[in-house]
């Protein structure tokens, strides 16, 4: 009992310390922006896209169910958010062509309520459309869920939405974060309340789904209801994700939510190790590093100042990325992190047995 809170308490003690590190890093960033811009920009769009793997893991990963219409959820959350943040007085020039809607023109939210109101209309959307779609199963669950996404898209687009979402010419003038540590804070919050779900006895629902639902309905779980409930919580969270996403950029359109952004988020789930937070977060960060250090793959290349390199032209960094995730797959069938999530204690003991180890041989 005496070594288990004193484990607690070395663990809580770590955790402050790793926090303040972070801080610290963060803050230095932040202070000195315009020499670190890049870096900066990095992060922000690793820790955006870290909140929406999240959401897809938490539907995919911890219930089971195959569900690909993150995109549209994240457009819900990112025009709900920009129609209300953006400025009223620049607003005019937003909607130059058709004006804005009446009753939209003088509403104006703080973006902090605004991303919370994108996350619920999401959530109503996939209410709504769970009530069907989620009697299906496995690729058919898939389809329905990928084909939702793209008919959303279409009607953002549509001529009739143009008073509402400025239909193909987009939103832009969105207000952006202050800083680096705001954008920290919201995305550390949005994983922390899914951790805490997925280790509450929803979560123990939501798994015993994912194992075997006949098993779970044996034992006395709603499986429609644990089902519907995943699908929505996790639909608020990629709605937050698509609003914080929207002021990142600072400007979006329906192309901004193209089906390929689903199979990006996809990668960073699997990459990482489905059913593992942990696991989403490390591969949005290792996927979003990925494609931008790779950028000097697309440029000319010149071997000894003469000699061109004809590989080295725009599109040749995705094939390397590709080459690079094709090895990791190969080494990592399962994720990186493959299921497991962060623990002082594995991390501890991960250093700790090897010495064991080396002092039995040594003794023996």
């Amino acid at each position: 009992m005496q070594l288990k809170n004193k484990n607690k308490i070395r663990n809580i003690i770590l955790s402050i310390i790793l926090i303040l590190i972070v801080n610290g890093i963060l803050s230095f960033l932040q202070v000195n922006k315009s020499d670190y811009y890049y870096i900066i920009s990095i992060i922000q769009r690793s820790l955006v896209f870290a909140v929406i793997a999240c959401s897809m893991n938490l539907v995919i990963g911890f219930t089971g169910l195959f569900s690909l219409g993150q995109a549209g959820f994240m457009a819900i959350g990112a025009y709900v958010t920009a129609i209300f943040t953006i400025p009223i007085e620049r607003r005019p020039n937003v909607y130059y062509i058709n004006g804005i809607n009446d009753y939209l023109a003088n509403i104006y939210i703080p973006w902090p309520i605004a991303l919370i109101l994108g996350g619920l209309v999401a959530a109503l959307f996939a209410f709504l459309i769970g009530m069907p779609v989620l009697k299906l199963k496995s690729d058919y669950l898939a389809i329905a869920t990928l084909g939702f996404a793209e008919i959303l898209r279409a009607v953002i687009a549509s001529p009739m939405m143009d008073r509402i979402t400025n239909g193909s010419f987009g939103l832009k003038n969105i207000p952006g974060f202050s800083n680096i540590i705001e954008l920290t804070i919201i995305s550390a919050i949005c994983i922390l309340i899914m951790i805490l779900l997925v280790n509450s006895s929803y979560g123990r629902d939501f798994k015993a789904i994912r194992e075997d639902e006949i098993a779970a309905e044996a034992m006395g779980i709603n499986i429609f209801k644990m089902k519907q409930l995943s699908f929505v919580i996790s639909s608020f969270f990629a709605g937050v994700g698509g609003g914080m996403f929207a002021m990142f950029i600072r400007s979006i359109d329906s192309k901004t939510f193209q089906v390929s952004l689903t199979y990006d988020i996809l990668l960073m789930v699997v990459l990482g190790g489905i059913g593992s937070f942990t696991g989403s977060i490390l591969g949005s960060f290792l996927v979003t590093a990925s494609k931008e250090l790779l950028r000097f793959f697309d440029e000319p290349f010149l071997l000894f100042g003469k000699i061109e390199v004809s590989l080295f032209r725009p599109g040749f960094r995705m094939v390397i990325f590709s080459i690079l995730l094709m090895v990791v797959v190969l080494f990592f069938r399962k994720g990186i992190i493959g299921g497991k999530e962060f623990s002082w204690d594995k991390i501890i003991n991960f250093f700790i047995k090897p010495n064991h180890k080396k002092k039995d041989e040594e003794s023996i």
